[in-house]
């Protein structure tokens, strides 16, 4: 589908459903803890952290996991020692390091109880990893959906990359630029991956912390939007339909949190 196409049946989109709250113990929850850090719970409670931090804007939340998934091997990406509980849990690095070179993919491809997690590997800059190195996707499959992460992605995706990859349901997407592909190259890569449920943007500037381009540039044209500034969660069921994606902007503030610092 091209770039236009996709942008025309947006602003079309039919919106899928987020669970009501009599159906909450039937759906997956998708939490957001700002930058690229997110928490999937299962149908059976099981947890999946994706890229935890620190940033102290954030609030350094108390999140816990029973597997958890670093994409490359920056700070605000990977401090698994922060996740409550990480010493139990399964952690697998999309990159190792290796001595006297820069660090390289991990190719995995495995099953953890319920959970299916592959990585396919991309480069966080659009210079093949010479600038900021390699990262890692991860697609994980678990009560019937896919979620694809696509960690510190820095250029547009081959069409080798977007096979790779396959049919997701949800997906993860940076789009401040600086540091990882920016708003239009997000489109693009939509356009090409063509998530059948919801598009997370990630990695992007907030109120206290902007240090990176807001998600507007990403948003400009598209009215398949849902904003949730009073919760970080998105609740979304297993069987949900949709003609087109919806774009969801959740609030990074789990509750219990304060307002990002100045």
């Amino acid at each position: 589908m091209r770039l236009s196409m996709l942008l025309g049946c947006l602003a079309l989109a039919f919106y899928p459903a987020l669970a009501p709250a009599q159906d909450a113990a039937k759906a997956l929850k998708l939490r957001w803890y700002g930058q690229s850090y997110f928490q999937l719970e299962t149908l059976a409670g099981k947890k999946i952290v994706f890229d935890p931090h620190a940033i102290p804007e954030f609030g350094r939340p108390i999140v816990s996991a029973d597997i958890i998934l670093c994409s490359h091997l920056h700070n605000d990406h990977a401090q698994p020692e922060l996740v409550e509980g990480y010493k139990a849990a399964r952690t697998l690095f999309g990159l190792k390091e290796i001595k006297g070179r820069t660090p390289d993919w991990v190719r995995i491809d495995e099953k953890i109880g319920a959970v299916a997690i592959r990585t396919v590997g991309t480069y966080h800059d659009a210079e093949n990893g010479m600038a900021k190195g390699k990262n890692a996707i991860f697609i994980v499959q678990v009560d019937g959906l896919t979620f694809c992460h696509l960690g510190d992605l820095g250029h547009e995706l081959s069409e080798d990359q977007v096979k790779a990859v396959g049919k997701i349901d949800v997906l993860m997407i940076p789009v401040g630029g600086t540091y990882t592909i920016n708003g239009d190259q997000a489109k693009k890569v939509v356009a090409a991956l063509k998530p059948r449920l919801y598009i997370v943007p990630m990695h992007y500037g907030v109120p206290g912390y902007d240090d990176l381009n807001g998600p507007e540039e990403f948003l400009d044209g598209l009215k398949a939007v849902k904003r949730t500034p009073l919760s970080n969660e998105l609740a979304i069921l297993p069987d949900a339909k949709a003609d087109e994606p919806t774009v969801v902007l959740p609030s990074w503030k789990s509750p219990g949190l304060g307002q990002p610092k100045k």
